[in-house]
């Protein structure tokens, strides 16, 4: 795999819907990477969007777009369903990859994906935002530094409203069999810094529920079932014993919002959002020590973000890039890798599995798999 030299590195965005959002404004601004093609599978709306944002090659098919010798690498923001065959295109073309979560529908493909990165040599990566939030880096450091001591409880709460409205249209994000759902979009994330902040997850007893049993469909005009989650109450045991209760849910108005609460022998962290409509701008962080008041604690500015944008994501996800900018570099694996992708599928999945047989599900170690 030919690494680049510190010169700019080719990008071709996959998925136009949040990579409009979010992908092709970080992907132009980031100084390394340029874009040199979109794909859209509909000629016209991909030309619409090459033009809007002056990309010079729009292609129908990932096929095509691997095949330009000015790709070295590409992001995919598709819906989860089409995570897997287009990542594969792309790593079996030897391209890097950015992927957005969650990697695929079940870990076995996980695992293929993962596996062709490594024999392709790819530097492939997932794009878990909250890892590379200032807010959230704090808090990293405080736990690595011991302020809670001993946990004996963690609790994480993410109620917001996105899915409450029961008018919003039917789509793929009722579909289970499409990876929609409330477990996939912000389950994956919270597995994933449950494994970055504290440890793996051991065993687990997971309940998925549908609020909202019906959507309209716009284009049949008939109101059509919804089979994907919308909420998600799960009970954790970490590998280091710690108990960690879970509530997700995005049919919830005027829910608290982000909250992660960790209380220990020494010490207390929350740290929280109540923002609704974005869902990295906000985040606060409070501690007590020896059962003391709670207290904000500030950010230093050596965490803070060089530049922030109206849409909060957009920061966070620039952070990414810069990795992956790193990792092409260097030939070098950076996390969050395609391994943490993984480690959240097959969270994910033991929830399903635990909500099907309603038992509790041990979660082996993702090093057994790989």
């Amino acid at each position: 795999m030919a690494h680049s030299s510190q010169g700019s590195i080719g990008v071709a965005v996959v998925g136009t819907g949040f990579g409009q959002k979010i992908h092709i404004p970080g992907l132009q601004i980031h100084h390394r990477t340029e874009i040199v093609a979109v794909y859209h599978r509909d000629r016209t709306q991909g030309e619409a969007i090459a033009t809007t944002h002056q990309i010079p090659r729009v292609c129908q098919t990932v096929e095509d777009l691997v095949a330009l010798p000015e790709v070295q690498a590409v992001s995919i923001s598709t819906p989860p369903f089409l995570h897997y065959d287009m990542a594969k295109t792309v790593l079996q073309a030897g391209k890097h990859l950015l992927l957005e979560k969650p990697m695929t529908l079940t870990v076995d493909e996980a695992v293929e994906l993962y596996r062709l990165a490594q024999d392709k040599g790819a530097i492939a990566m997932m794009d878990f935002e909250f890892r590379f939030v200032p807010a959230w880096q704090r808090f990293a450091e405080l736990l690595q530094e011991n302020y809670v001591g001993q946990k004996r409880l963690i609790k994480i709460d993410w109620l917001v409203s996105s899915r409450a409205d029961a008018t919003k249209p039917w789509n793929w994000y009722a579909r289970k069999d499409q990876g929609g759902g409330a477990l996939g979009a912000i389950g994956s994330h919270c597995f994933d810094y449950i494994a970055w902040l504290f440890s793996p997850i051991q065993r687990l007893s997971g309940r998925l529920s549908t609020a909202v049993p019906t959507r309209p469909d716009p284009i049949t005009n008939t109101q059509k079932p919804v089979d994907a989650d919308d909420i998600c109450c799960l009970t954790l045991e970490l590998a280091d014993g710690t108990p960690c209760q879970v509530t997700l849910s995005a049919a919830t108005y005027q829910g608290r919002g982000h909250w992660v609460e960790v209380y220990g022998d020494r010490g207390t962290l929350i740290l929280g959002s109540d923002n609704q409509s974005d869902y990295v701008h906000g985040f606060r962080l409070w501690g007590s020590e020896q059962g003391q008041p709670l207290q904000e604690l500030p950010i230093p500015d050596r965490l803070a973000f060089p530049t922030t944008y109206p849409d909060g994501r957009l920061a966070p996800f620039i952070r990414v890039v810069d990795r992956w900018v790193e990792g092409i570099d260097q030939g070098m694996t950076v996390v969050p890798s395609l391994r943490e992708g993984v480690a959240s599928q097959l969270v994910m999945d033991g929830v399903g599995r635990s909500h099907q047989t309603q038992t509790w599900i041990e979660i082996p170690p993702v090093e057994t798999l790989l």
